[in-house]
């Protein structure tokens, strides 16, 4: 579904990816893990043309789309789960919600206001609530809420679960098992290197601005030690 090749980008002289290959295939789940400042971030924003990449090729559906501005990107069924959240501050639940609906683009999971809110029902709960009342794991609900409204065909969640008590990081890693029961395509950035291990059909580390390993469940444990001097900080 999608395919990164050689892909660089930087902010002003400043060059952050040399040459990144990644593939997303559809009903995949793959990781980008490394520790901060390595580019993960940095990777993301140029997929979502959020950035504009120096080098190489963006491919969507086998589709070239390195050139298309970010709403176009949106458009073809990209959803971002930003770092931070970035719920809005002054609507509501339902109309943080609701800003951003749109029909399925294909067959399968229609994620409307009810699917939304039977994922994750406390959202149902505080519907007529200011999203800047709302504790940090429930604005976080609200973030993966949001961008499942779009009807994606590829999720991507940047630090989704960074900074929540740990029984709301496990409510949303169950969440997460869900979409992908459902065949969602996800992309994540995470450092729960336990919960991705379990979690992931496939992964990849970056460092300096470059994808230095990849492999499957079975290969990250057989290659543990060298990974976890990858990934501490």
């Amino acid at each position: 579904m999608l395919r990164l090749e050689a892909l660089s980008a930087g902010y002003g002289p400043l060059q952050v990816l040399f040459g990144v290959d990644l593939e997303v295939a559809a009903g995949e789940v793959v990781t980008l893990m490394g520790r901060n400042g390595m580019g993960k971030t940095t990777t993301i924003r140029a997929i979502l043309r959020l950035l504009k990449p120096s080098g190489g090729r963006i491919l969507f559906d086998g589709r070239e789309v390195t050139g298309l501005p970010s709403h176009r990107m949106a458009r073809l069924g990209i959803a971002l789960v930003p770092e931070g959240r970035q719920v809005f501050p002054t609507l509501t639940v339902r109309e943080n919600l609701v800003a951003t609906a749109r029909p399925p683009l294909a067959e399968g999971t229609a994620w409307d206001l009810d699917a939304v809110y039977g994922l994750f029902p406390r959202l149902r709960e505080r519907s007529g609530q200011y999203a800047r009342t709302l504790s940090g794991g429930e604005q976080q609900m609200l973030a993966i809420g949001r961008a499942l409204m779009t009807n994606p065909r590829l999720l991507i969640l940047d630090e989704a679960t960074e900074g929540l008590a740990p029984r709301i990081r496990a409510e949303i890693w169950a969440c997460f098992r869900r979409l992908k029961a459902a065949g969602l395509t996800i992309l994540i950035v995470d450092k729960n290197l336990k919960e991705l291990t379990a979690f992931a059909d496939r992964h990849s580390v970056m460092e300096k601005g470059r994808i230095v390993w990849q492999g499957d469940a079975a290969a990250l444990a057989a290659d543990r030690e060298r990974l976890l001097g990858l990934l501490s900080v």
